[in-house]
Formats: C-alpha cells, sequence, structure tokens
C-alpha cells in the first residue's frame, strides 16, 4: 500500500515540481499549479481530474476515488484513497497524468516522455 512518504517522493521525482504548504498539508506544485495534496491524515491525496471525468472514476471505483463534499465540487480535483491503490506503480500513474494537467504547456512540451494515465 502507498504511503504518504510514497506519494511526496514520487511527486517530487516529477520534473520541476515543488512542495509547498498550504492549509497546513502538503501541496505539490508545477508552475505554481497544485496537482497533488495530500489529507489531513495522510490517508488520501487529492489529485486533479477533470469534472466531467470525475462521476465515471468514482462510479467505476468507489472504494478509491471520492469527493470531498462542499469542497471539490467546484474544482477539477477528486480525492484518491492511498490504501485502495494496487501499488507505487499505479500511484506514479495517477501523479503524473495529474501533473501534466496542471504543467503549463512549455513544461509538459519539454518532458514528452512522461505519461501515466491513470486507468481506473
Amino acid at each position: 500500500m502507498p504511503t504518504a512518504e510514497d506519494v511526496r517522493a514520487i511527486a517530487l521525482s516529477l520534473p520541476e515540481t515543488q512542495e509547498k504548504l498550504a492549509w497546513g498539508r502538503p501541496t505539490f506544485r508545477v508552475g505554481g499549479k497544485i496537482f497533488a495534496s495530500l489529507a489531513d491524515d495522510d490517508t488520501s491525496m487529492g489529485v486533479k481530474c477533470p469534472k466531467e471525468e470525475r462521476a465515471e472514476l468514482i462510479a467505476a471505483e468507489p472504494e478509491k476515488f471520492f469527493l470531498r463534499p462542499g469542497h471539490d465540487d467546484h474544482y477539477d480535483f477528486m480525492r484518491v484513497r492511498l490504501a485502495a491503490l494496487e501499488d507505487t506503480d499505479e500511484l506514479r500513474a495517477i501523479l503524473t497524468d495529474s501533473w501534466r494537467q496542471a504543467a503549463p504547456r512549455k513544461i509538459a512540451d519539454a518532458h514528452p516522455g512522461l505519461t501515466g494515465a491513470a486507468e481506473a
């Protein structure tokens, strides 16, 4: 089962990523934009996900993906339960996909080999 430390290590391994505290929690940013954040209890993380794709992912794997009611409704983010992930390869795929969504085009284009679209 991936841990909060795995999230940190993988996120920081992605190009031009910085860790910054926000709301008292670690967030991971590329080009100043958040692509991942750890929950208060380190058991889940928030990642970028287009609003139009969230419902399908959550319906397919509700034990893995969820929304924080009243907060995620307004943003292109959803939550991922770390304990529900198969391994760090799946975690890397999810974080890489989120990174690509947040990265400014110039940064993303500089790293064309970075793939990792999460397959739910």
